[in-house]
């Protein structure tokens, strides 16, 4: 079965070039434009969420949802990538609990190759 992945972020170029490769990788992907998808994480069901820190028009940021997922019990194991061009990620990832961080603009194979780590 492939493997889900959530991708949480306000960039429309980045979320079609993300659907094209993942989907080209055998993965199995979710898209949102908005953070609203991190409510509806028990339905979603990823094995892993990429989550941009600044989501433009959600009400919450990236490492305000990666904090509830990692506070909750039915999700705290569910791995959270960041994926940011702040140049702060590495703090902010490690203050909201995120299991990794990758900064934009990204080199697509280094993406996939973290992915993979968390994944199979």
């Amino acid at each position: 079965m492939a493997k889900r992945v959530l991708v949480i972020d306000d960039d429309e170029d980045i979320l079609e070039i993300l659907n094209i490769v993942f989907q080209e990788n055998g993965y199995e992907i979710v898209l949102s434009n908005t953070g609203e998808a991190a409510e509806h994480i028990r339905v979603i069901h990823p094995d892993i969420v990429l989550l941009d820190v600044r989501i433009v028009g959600s009400v919450k940021s990236g490492p305000e949802i990666c904090k509830e997922i990692k506070s909750q019990l039915e999700t705290r194991h569910l791995p959270v990538m960041l994926v940011s061009a702040e140049s702060d990620l590495a703090i902010l990832a490690q203050e909201c609990g995120a299991d990794s961080y990758v900064a934009k603009p990204f080199d697509i194979f280094d993406l996939l190759s973290q992915v993979k780590e968390f994944v199979f």
